[in-house]
């Protein structure tokens, strides 16, 4: 599919935030162009709503690879109008882009699916993977927020798998956090955070934390469309780490001495004032990329402190911000 990447048409729903603009820099760096859907959409964007078929579909037909990265932003506080809005606008978002290939004269030859690496369970035992990971929900003493997200995870990957796209490969994409130099990523956040003392054990320190350089997710995204993978696909890191250990590393890269220790309680008060949910720090997301190894990828970045070492120097020289 990509030996005249000039001809390759890439159509990316919901590509302007940053794991999409990571995608955008990394596709174009290729010579391919891809089209961007956006809600609010900016110059060379394409308008869509996330729900409805519209004009837009016109640009998945006769496209080669589609990537959905289109839902509401988990940062935010798991009350019922946020969670109906995460849930709603993964559903909803994948469903017609399900509808548009269903639709198209010429389907894409593969459609990725962005997902989430939160669907598996919380576990601090053995890594999971996709053959023989245990997914979670009404995990016993888990959060009433802990069961909801992997609800919406497990929902978003439902929609993918009943649509009626036979002459299109399907991958679910159960992505770790995606560390960019961007602003406002998640990266910067956790920098920043460390610089002022604040990047210290939460919790018990023993939550796995998972994730993925930006340059091998994009890798990753390349690898997955050249070798015919299907279904779900675990990207991140072979190397996840426990939280104390993975901000340990980080105050490393960024020179930062002071680390104050938060326990759990004082978490939830913290992550109530930033208006986000402690599940993203506290739950154990100890997941492997099992499939992609297997299938022979070599990740640039496997371990933290290589990555957090290229990031932070990456932040230092100044990158252009993605837009949310």
């Amino acid at each position: 599919m990509w030996e005249s990447r000039d001809k390759v048409k890439v159509v990316i729903p919901g590509g302007s935030g940053h794991v999409g603009a990571a995608l955008v820099r990394h596709f174009r760096a290729q010579g391919v162009a891809p089209v961007v859907l956006s809600r609010s959409p900016s110059q060379g964007e394409v308008a869509w709503d996330g729900k409805t078929l519209g004009d837009w579909a016109g640009e998945i037909d006769g496209a080669d690879v589609v990537i959905n990265l289109a839902g509401r932003s988990v940062d935010c506080r798991y009350n019922a109008v946020n969670l109906a809005a995460m849930m709603d606008s993964r559903v909803d978002s994948t469903r017609v882009v399900g509808q548009a290939i269903a639709r198209a004269a010429r389907p894409p030859k593969v459609w990725l699916q962005a997902s989430t690496a939160t669907i598996y369970a919380h576990r601090f035992d053995a890594a999971n993977d996709e053959a023989t990971g245990r997914l979670g929900g009404d995990e016993p003493g888990a959060p009433r927020t802990w069961n909801a997200s992997i609800a919406i995870a497990k929902a978003w990957e439902q929609e993918l798998e009943e649509a009626l796209t036979p002459k299109t490969r399907k991958v679910a994409l159960r992505s770790a956090m995606t560390m960019s130099p961007d602003v406002g990523s998640v990266f910067e956040v956790l920098t920043t955070l460390a610089r002022r003392g604040l990047g210290g054990r939460l919790g018990t320190g023993k939550q796995f934390i998972s994730w993925i350089h930006e340059e091998d997710f994009c890798r990753a995204v390349d690898f997955v469309i050249e070798n015919e993978l299907a279904g779900a696909v675990n990207v991140c890191s072979p190397n996840p780490l426990p939280q104390a250990e993975f901000m340990r590393v980080l105050r490393e890269a960024v020179a930062a001495r002071l680390a104050l220790p938060a326990p759990a309680w004082l978490v939830e008060i913290g992550t109530f004032v930033m208006r986000t949910e402690s599940e993203l720090v506290l739950k154990s997301r100890r997941v492997v990329p099992a499939r992609l190894l297997e299938s022979g990828f070599e990740f640039r970045f496997p371990d933290w402190p290589g990555a957090a070492r290229n990031l932070v120097g990456r932040l230092r020289e100044g990158r252009q911000p993605g837009k949310v």
